[in-house]
């Protein structure tokens, strides 16, 4: 929940529009209603789905969508399957203020 709090202060510090979800479920239901310019997945959510299987989802709902994966870990078989689905970047964590605007910026573009 912090870490939450914490991304989601530096995104609007850089001035974006922020919708939070605590779980890969509740980020489905979201988007079933909504759609979204870009995510932003932890590969590790517990409990309940994971980052890879939370995308591959979305894919389903909105194909093509924009999406940038964040881990504490190196880049592992998840992240690079993510990857190849068409995540736009990997960001590794602790990120900072100035790594996340790069890739989200980035990712945008």
């Amino acid at each position: 929940e912090l870490l939450l709090n914490i991304a989601q202060d530096m995104l609007q510090t850089l001035d974006y529009k922020v919708v939070v979800m605590n779980s890969g479920e509740a980020a489905l239901e979201y988007l079933r209603e909504q759609s979204v310019d870009l995510v932003i997945l932890d590969m590790i959510m517990d409990p309940g789905m994971s980052g890879l299987e939370t995308y591959e989802e979305i894919l389903r709902l909105h194909p093509g969508q924009r999406a940038v994966i964040a881990s504490g870990f190196a880049e592992n078989e998840d992240v690079r399957r993510a990857l190849s689905l068409g995540a736009t970047s990997f960001l590794r964590k602790p990120y900072t203020l100035k790594s996340l605007g790069k890739t989200a910026k980035e990712s945008l573009a």
